[in-house]
């Protein structure tokens, strides 16, 4: 291999420097040279805003330029829109390394191998389906799918006829993904998690089982099963040797948030640890509820026997220093141990403003005030962003948001996928590429009007008993006046499952659907965008079944259910949940809801371990900000149901972690009505009564 060039390095500090360049030929840091291909383990512990993306897409632009072909490497990240970012970067990196050679003789930074955990393994079981028992048109089913299909066993099981509450299908499928995940036992989810569905192990035992053989009968996949099959196929000697001999090198972003299973398909992947970089954060860990383990990080180096070498990043470019000294003290307060104190390259700056409020309506009122006078000072509403623990903490702010005319769009919600005119398509083009998806199949079925779940069932039960032909469907007979619309479906379905255009069929679908949506829906005109948009997205793929997978493993945001009306201003300002907002960065941000029962949540109460995951919720929002950072804290919440001044409300009690320390590096605030009325009182002439009545003595 050759040496890596200086140049491309130039631009980072020394510690991503190191970083991007550890065994690829350069310096270990300590002035002796490493042999280059020893692809020794390394782990990059990279705080908030210290330039995490720059240093993986240098440290893949220099195992290029070392002679790694883009094929032997594997990129897995958060989302996709994170690996195609790294990639692009890469390549202007390589770029500009190699301007002076001819363009033939430079470098291509093409990694096909880049994506998600889930997507990785996806195309894996797409590319070994016929050896792991799989049939290759495999339908994905996402979140919602899954809990429904669940549902269907849970329903035909009778198990919602029990004479006491048994779980409903939202919290059975948390229990079956945290046993997927954790490769824990049901009796140790419940018992840490759900400790109410603790006498029901037997049941919902036989509910997973029955959940798994409709999957396998239906020819479908939920996410668990996409990391689960591949960790089985890490098991079974030449298939695993074969997937891991793929890769020369493999570079994991976001390692704190990966969980048990992830991190044993890694350790299989590459046992002994060669060619292996995992990037991330312990102090940004925020997802446990989907099972992530900040132990992978805080133990990788302890997997290698001390083969790992650890570099921090600390050097901060994305905020001020007074808004890193509350993300320093926040963490350092914490009882587990954080190592690294972020340094910012931009100066001081202003404190954090901690912002006490009379109420959650004087919260918003104090939001939208500010929000408008950064925006008279220059800053762009999509510059600033409001965020919050839960998504309906943010009610009282949209209607005063509309009321105020500030145009605003929300993250965290409602997915493209989960509103119900997308699904309703998706399905159908669904059940077209998979007759035997039978979700797929009985939501379709019940569009049509006076066809209920019995009819259905029916009809499917035909469908199977003619070795799931479409072209047999049409003989299933229906009421007179419900069959012209019946052998429209029939006909939709026969031409999709014959003709292999992707937006040929998805038109025909859209078109013969939107009579339904205009019958459904009272708001169609809002929805109707959405149908177009997914029509558009179409015409990057070449086939419905990679059309399929890849929405359902990486969806859009947007979705008419959730937008309402189409912003009429390109500015327009930024909500989102918190964990929405991990790895985005806005000038100014605001906090609400600063007060224990939302920081900590209330249901984290009891459990050090979710105790801590909540600093580090606090944490990611607070490093969101790269000039201003507002924190509110409201003293009073009005119930629901309650009028403005009604009687029923709570208190909010100040947050555990504003401890004093914290609170010194702040500057305090407060903002209410009997604030405005003082300076109301101040601002208008003093009148001097006592000394005119004292006059007339």
């Amino acid at each position: 291999m050759t040496s890596v060039s200086s140049f491309s390095l130039r631009r980072l500090n020394s510690r991503q420097q190191l970083a991007a360049a550890y065994d690829i030929g350069e310096s270990d840091g300590a002035g002796s040279a490493i042999e280059a291909g020893t692809s020794r383990p390394l782990l990059v512990l990279a705080g908030a805003g210290t330039g995490k993306t720059t240093t993986i897409a240098h440290r893949v632009a220099n195992l290029v330029r070392s002679g790694v072909s883009g094929n032997r490497i594997l990129l897995m990240t958060f989302s996709r829109r994170a690996a195609r970012e790294m990639i692009h970067r890469a390549a202007q990196v390589v770029s500009a390394t190699a301007a002076t050679r001819p363009a033939s003789a430079r470098p291509s930074v093409k990694i096909p191998w880049a994506g998600t955990y889930h997507s990785i393994a996806h195309r894996l079981l797409r590319l070994y389906a016929r050896h792991v028992g799989l049939q290759p048109g495999f339908s994905i089913l996402d979140r919602s799918d899954a809990a429904d299909m669940l549902d269907v066993c849970r329903q035909e099981l009778r198990l919602s006829d029990k004479h006491k509450r048994f779980p409903r299908k939202d919290a059975c499928i948390d229990i079956y993904s945290r046993c997927v995940n954790r490769q824990a036992t049901i009796k140790d989810v419940t018992t840490r998690d759900f400790p109410w569905c603790q006498n029901w192990q037997d049941e919902l035992r036989e509910l997973f089982k029955a959940y798994t053989a409709l999957k396998q009968s239906s020819l479908s996949l939920d996410y668990d099963d996409l990391l689960l099959y591949w960790y089985y196929m890490m098991q079974e000697g030449w298939l695993a040797e074969e997937v891991a001999n793929k890769f020369e090198h493999i570079l994991v972003d976001e390692y704190q948030d990966t969980n048990i299973l992830q991190a044993a398909i890694l350790k299989k992947l590459s046992p002994e640890g060669s060619g292996v970089t995992v990037v991330g954060d312990d102090a940004q860990s925020i997802y446990s509820f989907r099972a992530a383990e900040v132990a992978n990080i805080r133990n990788f180096p302890g997997q290698y026997s001390g083969k790992v070498k650890v570099i921090d990043l600390q050097e901060n470019y994305r905020s001020h220093q007074a808004i890193l000294d509350f993300a320093n003290v926040l963490m350092s307060d914490s009882k587990q141990p954080y190592c690294r104190t972020l340094q910012a390259q931009k100066g001081t700056g202003d404190k954090p403003f901690y912002v006490t409020v009379e109420d959650d309506f004087c919260q918003a009122r104090y939001i939208t005030e500010q929000i408008l006078k950064n925006r008279e000072d220059g800053l762009q509403l999509m510059q600033q962003a409001v965020l919050f623990r839960n998504s309906h903490h943010s009610d009282a702010l949209e209607v005063e948001l509309a009321r105020r005319n500030i145009p605003f769009v929300k993250y965290g919600g409602l997915k493209f996928l989960e509103s119900q005119h997308i699904k309703d398509v998706m399905c159908l083009l669904r059940w077209s590429v998979n007759p035997k998806d039978r979700l797929a199949g009985f939501r379709c079925m019940q569009l049509l009007p006076g066809v209920g779940p019995a009819l259905a069932a029916r009809a499917w039960q035909f469908l199977m008993a003619n070795d799931a032909r479409f072209v047999a469907l049409s003989d299933f007979k229906l009421p007179k006046s419900r069959q012209p619309e019946w052998l429209q479906l029939c006909g939709i379905l026969r031409h999709c499952s014959g003709v292999p255009s992707l937006l040929s069929n998805l038109n025909e679908i859209v078109q013969w659907y939107r009579p339904y949506l205009e019958r459904r829906f009272p708001d169609f005109a809002v929805r109707w965008p959405d149908l177009e948009q997914l029509q558009q997205i179409a015409h990057a793929y070449r086939d419905a079944e990679h059309f399929l997978s890849d929405l359902a493993l990486d969806p859009p945001l947007a979705s008419g259910d959730h937008a309402g009306d189409p912003l009429k201003d390109e500015d327009y300002l930024v909500l989102s949940t918190i964990h929405s907002a991990k790895g985005q960065e806005w000038n100014s941000v605001y906090i609400m809801n600063v007060v224990d029962g939302s920081f900590p949540s209330e249901f984290a109460t009891g459990d050090d371990n979710l105790i801590e995951e909540e600093r580090r919720l606090l944490y990611v929002a607070a490093t969101r900000a790269k000039d201003q950072l507002h924190l509110i804290s409201p003293l009073r919440f009005y119930l629901p149901q309650q009028q403005r001044h009604g009687s029923k409300h709570v208190y909010g009690a100040q947050s555990r972690f504003m401890t004093a320390t914290l609170l010194e590096v702040c500057e305090r605030r407060f903002y209410g009505e009997s604030q405005h009325r003082a300076d109301q009182v101040h601002a208008v002439e003093q009148i001097d009564l006592p000394a005119r009545i004292s006059e007339l003595w």
